[in-house]
């Protein structure tokens, strides 16, 4: 993923909805296909990756912030 700068509060906010949208539309609908075949190991994989996916832009987030205090 490539590297942003965010100035402001509603450019996280954008940034935020579009990641969101990105994370949904590739693991939402692997999800959904998994729950239409009714197989209980692909569902629960595919609900561990969408959920995975999601903590991995969380810690992304975080390890991006920068200290603009100087401490």
């Amino acid at each position: 993923m490539e590297s942003i700068t965010i100035n402001n509060r509603e450019e996280f906010a954008q940034w935020a909805i579009e990641r969101a949208n990105a994370i949904l539309t590739e693991q939402g609908s692997a999800l959904a296909t998994a729950a239409r075949t009714g197989h209980d190991r692909q569902i629960n994989d595919a609900a561990n990756t969408l959920g995975q996916v999601i903590v991995d832009a969380l810690l992304d987030t975080f390890d991006g912030l920068i200290d603009t205090d100087g401490d």
